[in-house]
């Protein structure tokens, strides 16, 4: 079942009105990110409780998805990092389809197969990495047994 609760749309516009036009076009508008295929991840915020959506590039396998807590290389993971780790209970939105996902750090030779993956998808991920001192996070999706 999805996260429920009141939504609060991200402090970033860009991401809020992306989200906006994914969501009310039932996922055929919006799906793309500077030429990329996205997806929205729902979170629970960890001090608000309230449900929170984040447009993030389509890493998947077919079945479990990666997302990669970059920020664009900033010095900081983003908050829907903090949140799935406190909660990782998450839904992802893929176009139409809305389900249900458990989400886990990898790290090691798993994240290196989703590196990879992730980087033929958005090179720009190698970069980011590049120009910042943290270790960038990969937090592997995988479906729920509802889902």
């Amino acid at each position: 079942m999805p996260l429920e609760g009141e939504y609060e749309p991200a402090t970033w516009d860009v991401a809020a009105a992306q989200v906006e036009r994914y969501e009310a076009s039932g996922g055929t508008t919006g799906t793309h990110a500077g030429g990329a295929e996205c997806i929205v991840l729902w979170t629970r915020g960890r001090k608000t409780g309230k449900v929170r959506k984040s447009p993030l590039i389509r890493v998947t396998d077919g079945r479990r998805y990666v997302a990669i807590a970059s920020m664009g290389g900033q010095p900081a993971n983003p908050s829907w990092y903090g949140n799935l780790v406190a909660d990782p209970h998450v839904t992802v939105q893929d176009g139409p389809v809305v389900r249900d996902f458990t989400a886990r750090v990898v790290e090691g030779p798993e994240k290196a197969q989703w590196w990879a993956r992730a980087t033929e998808v958005w090179p720009a991920y190698d970069e980011y990495q590049a120009k910042t001192d943290r270790v960038i996070p990969l937090v592997l999706l995988e479906p729920t047994e509802e889902s």
